[in-house]
Formats: structure tokens, C-alpha cells, sequence
């Protein structure tokens, strides 16, 4: 990591002054804490406990999980998140998935805190304001799991900390009006150096963030305003403009009827657009709001490890299913494509070594599909020369549905043999154009700046654009921009909310078969599932926190 970027992971020191201090032997702090006459003595600590908090970020590698809840992928290891369980329907109030205020009270102590500590008043208040969007950040991601939430703002004592649950509209407001406020003073941008790191949060970030809240709680008007203050700070969509020897090699004329170089050009470059803007080498690139930081050496990232096949080194730990694989459309004609039965697929599939039949399936599809996805003898030269992906059935760390994601795997750090440090992509431009048409289509139906928002990451992706004499209704270009969301944004964490409020899910949660037809997870939806389950272990110690939501009650 370079001096410009934010060090996320703090110091020991920075973590251990966020422990409540005790009095031990001969009343002398504990040495792997530091008394509050100790600390808050100038602005560098103040900058350590702010990292501290930073540190506990939402996103990062986790969010591909998220897609192992949804009809996007397949968790097949129950011990390495909750998705398998939430898949099944089995969610009880044994599980947790989120319920955590560690964040919450860091943020709490520290602005109750560094106004002690002598420095800079500008640069104290931004520091405030970036611990303020943490903790509605955090806020905002627990709002979707559970509803109703303790609002705490402040250090509770053990005699305070038997709380009630708000109201989920009061958290809603909370984390709305702090995102506004802390938008009037974080910077656009930052320049370098200590303070000034790349990673820190911004104006572009508050706003986004608050986009995108508005929108998961189906404020129409205010997600598009929000959205559009963002389309208007400079931010732009990631593109290459030449293909590197390795990428040049893969032969992609064997999967789509190119008309012409011009076609083909187009096709390739949407391609590497969409694939490079999460590669180590191009982080930080104009289409980031926000990204979680990762250290070279020191901080590893796994996603090359979970998302890749055996034959990679990898655990298929998240795989593709064949409904994600049919959302891909066509790129000679952008509509949809009609997916094929699954028995007529296990037949080709069986029949493939005689028969190329089994392929024509993968053929003519949009670029992102083959960024995103490995099918059956997909080609990959940037992984290893002459690679072409082939599944092994029942194999050793190996999907079950017959795909593995290329997506977010970073080649350059496989080749090398050492772990992915690109950072993770919490925000970006991508998801804020998204949100604005998906509103503004609601709020007032198709227009010229809904269908320019998706044209934008079609484009960019080299596929065609909308064809807007077809999708000229609100409820036609809805289903339009919910596919686009679906395919754009994969493994990026946003499907599992996506079709909790769009209330899609009953539908959407069907059972999983592999491309030869055999039964890969059986698969329910549980209305009770719109909310996660308040952990029992946490109401056993705070009985204020019923009751738990609907569906997860006890007596």
C-alpha cells in the first residue's frame, strides 16, 4: 500500500484505547491499554482511533456471500457464512447475520472524545464527520436485516445498556439526516498524504450511500435527487482502450458471430472494462466512491481462493446458477435469450464430446457474461496460457451447478501466487446510475435521463442499448433496469435486498440444478425471511429487545 491510501487495519494501540478501561493489580493500566490521560494528547491519536474505526467497515470480500442467499449463487459450505442456511429456509434465532454494535460504540466514544484532543478544528471536524457516515453506514446495512434497532448515540454505561429497539423509521431518519449533515463537510476528494489518504469517505460517498438508502426503503424522489447530486460530482464509469498480449489471445470468435472488427472491438473492450475495474491494478479509478482498503503483504483478501475451481487452487466456495447464467442477454440483438429445459441441457451436456450442440447455449451473449462467469471451456489466457475452464462433477472443491465466477478474481496476483489485495468495491458509479433510473422511473415513468443512466453501463459493457420503442412503459423498463441491476452488479452484495424488497424472492428461491440435471439444493422462502431473526443469545442478556420479529418469536 502506498503513502496515499488510507491504513485501514490500526494499530494495536488505536484498537485497545476503544476497551473500556479497568483498574487492575496496584491500579496501573493494563499494558495492552491506554487510560484515557494517556491518549487524546494530539492528533495523531486522534487519526489512530479514527482508523480503529475504519478497520470495521461494512463490505469487503463477505459481500459475495451475500449472492449465496439469492438466485445468484450457491454457498456450499455452511461453515464459512450464513447464505447456505438463509438458501434453505433454516433461519433461526441461533444465527446472526449482523447484529453487532461494536462499530456503533467506537464511533460514540470518539466523537464523545476528540474534541479534548488539541489539533486542527477543520480537520477535527471532518474527522467527526467521517466517524458519523461509519456509523450510519453501519446503521443502514442493519436497517435491512433487522428493522426496528437500539438507537445508541452515545457511550452506555452496563446500567444503561439494557435498551429497547426504536422504531425502524426513527433509525431510517437518524441515518438519513446524519449522511446530509456529513455531506456539507467532507471533501470531494483528497489530495495525499497523512489525512488525506485515498479511502477515506467523501461528500460523493454520503450521497451515494444515501441514494441508496432512500431507494431500499422505496423513497422514489429523494433516491433520484440524491443520486443525481452524485451524477454531477465528476465520477465516471471505468473503460480500457486497448486489450494487453494475454487477453488478446482469448479467442472469443469461437463464441460470438462478430460482423465486424468494428463488433468485435466493441465486444472485447466492454469486456476487459468491466473485468479490469476490479483488479488490483486499476484501484481507486474514477467509477470508486467507496472501497474497502486492503495492505499488500499484510491484509489478504480470498476471493481468488473462494471463488475459483480446484484446478485454480480454489474452493468453489460461491458459484454461478444456471438462472444468473439465463439473465445474460444477447449481445447481437440486446434482448433476452430463452433458456433452454434443464433435461435438454443435461443431454447435450452428456452428449458434447460428439455433439457441439451443448455450447451454442454460451454463444452471443453479453460481454459481462463472460467477465463474470466460467462455463464450459471458456477460455481465460490471463489466468494461464491456454486455459479453457472445464467442470469436474463431484470433484474435490468444485462447483455444484457446473459454473465457477471469474469475477473479482485478480490474475496478476494468482500468477504471482500471492494473496488478492485489490481493494474491495463498496460504491461505485455503476450502482449510483442504477439507482437514479430505477427511481426515476418510478417517480415518474420512462424518460430520456432513465434510459441514458442504462445506456451508459451498457455501453460501457459493449452491449446495445435499450431499445426504447419496446420498453416504453414504467413497468416494462422496471423489469429492464431489475435485470440490468442483477447483472451489472453480481456478487457485489445489493441481490439479496434487491429481492427482499421488490418482494421477488418467493419466486426467485427456486431449486438449484447443475447443467446435467442432478439436484444441487433444495431450496425454500419463508416469508419470515424479509428480516433476519434478533440473535436469542443477545435478547437472553437484554429481555428489551422484544420481541424478535415476525416469525423468529418465542414464547
Amino acid at each position: 500500500m502506498n503513502k496515499h491510501t488510507l491504513p485501514i487495519i490500526a494499530a494495536l494501540t488505536a484498537s485497545s484505547l476503544l476497551i473500556s478501561c479497568n483498574k487492575d493489580f496496584l491500579e496501573r493500566p493494563p499494558l495492552n491499554q491506554l487510560s484515557e490521560g494517556t491518549f487524546w494528547t494530539g492528533e495523531k491519536d486522534a487519526y489512530a482511533a479514527l482508523n480503529a474505526i475504519y478497520s470495521q467497515i461494512d463490505g469487503g470480500e463477505g459481500s459475495i456471500y451475500q449472492d449465496g442467499a439469492t438466485d445468484n449463487a450457491h454457498a456450499q459450505y455452511p461453515w464459512e457464512s450464513n447464505a447456505t442456511t438463509i438458501s434453505l429456509g433454516d433461519v433461526t434465532t441461533t444465527m446472526n447475520e449482523g447484529w453487532n454494535f461494536e462499530q456503533i460504540r467506537r464511533v460514540n466514544y470518539f466523537l464523545e472524545n476528540v474534541d479534548k484532543t488539541p489539533m486542527d478544528n477543520a480537520l477535527k471536524d471532518r474527522f467527526k464527520a467521517e466517524a458519523r457516515f461509519l456509523r450510519a453506514f453501519r446503521y443502514a446495512n442493519m436497517l435491512r436485516n433487522f428493522g426496528d434497532l437500539p438507537l445508541i448515540t452515545k457511550t452506555l454505561t452496563v446500567e444503561e445498556s439494557l435498551v429497547s429497539r426504536n422504531p425502524k423509521a426513527d433509525v431510517l431518519k437518524f441515518v438519513l439526516d446524519e449522511l446530509t449533515a456529513v455531506a456539507g463537510t467532507l471533501p470531494p476528494s483528497y489530495s495525499g498524504g497523512k489525512n488525506n489518504e485515498r479511502g477515506r469517505v467523501t461528500k460523493g460517498a454520503a450521497l451515494a450511500l444515501k441514494a441508496r438508502v432512500h431507494l431500499y426503503n422505496g423513497q422514489w424522489q429523494q433516491a433520484a435527487e440524491a443520486a443525481q447530486q452524485v451524477m454531477g460530482m465528476g465520477y465516471e464509469l471505468f473503460r480500457v482502450t486497448a486489450e494487453g498480449e494475454k487477453d488478446a489471445a482469448d479467442n472469443y470468435a469461437a463464441w460470438v458471430d462478430f460482423a465486424d472488427a468494428a463488433e468485435q472491438k466493441r465486444f472485447r473492450l466492454g469486456l476487459r472494462s468491466y473485468e479490469k475495474l476490479f483488479w488490483q491494478e486499476n484501484e481507486g479509478n474514477k467509477e470508486v466512491i467507496l472501497d474497502r482498503q486492503y495492505i499488500p503483504e499484510t491484509d489478504a483478501k480470498y476471493v481468488n481462493t473462494y471463488l475459483l475451481a480446484d484446478d485454480l487452487g480454489g474452493w468453489s466456495s460461491v458459484t454461478p446458477t444456471q438462472s444468473l447464467v439465463d439473465a445474460y442477454q444477447s449481445f447481437k440483438t440486446g434482448e433476452g435469450i430463452t433458456p433452454l429445459a434443464n433435461d435438454v441441457r443435461a443431454a447435450r451436456y452428456k452428449a458434447r464430446a460428439t455433439d457441439p450442440a451443448f455450447y451454442a447455449e454460451y454463444k452471443n451473449r453479453d460481454p459481462r457474461f463472460y467477465a463474470s462467469i466460467l462455463f464450459e471451456k471458456a477460455p481465460w489466457n490471463a489466468i494461464e496460457e491456454d486455459y479453457s475452464f472445464s467442470w469436474v462433477k463431484g470433484g474435490n472443491n468444485c462447483s455444484k451447478t457446473g459454473y465457477n465466477y471469474r469475477k473479482m478474481v485478480d490474475p496478476v496476483s494468482w500468477g504471482q501466487q500471492v494473496d488478492n489485495h485489490a481493494n474491495h468495491i463498496i460504491i461505485r458509479y455503476a450502482e449510483v446510475l442504477l439507482t437514479f433510473a430505477e427511481a426515476k422511473n418510478e417517480v415518474s415513468g420512462p424518460d430520456a435521463a432513465v434510459y441514458d443512466a442504462i445506456d451508459a453501463i451498457r455501453t460501457r459493457a459493449g452491449m446495445p442499448v435499450i431499445d426504447r420503442a419496446k420498453y416504453n412503459t414504467k413497468d416494462l423498463l422496471r423489469e429492464a433496469i431489475r435485470r440490468e441491476r442483477r447483472v451489472e452488479l453480481v456478487l457485489e452484495g445489493h441481490r439479496f435486498a434487491d429481492i427482499r424488497r421488490w418482494q421477488t424472492a418467493p419466486t426467485a428461491m427456486a431449486t438449484l440444478y447443475d447443467i446435467d440435471n442432478g439436484l444441487v439444493q433444495t431450496r425454500k422462502w419463508d416469508n419470515k425471511l424479509y428480516l433476519m431473526p434478533v440473535p436469542q443469545s443477545d435478547i437472553d442478556k437484554n429481555p428489551k429487545l422484544k420481541p424478535n420479529n415476525p416469525g423468529y418469536e418465542t414464547p
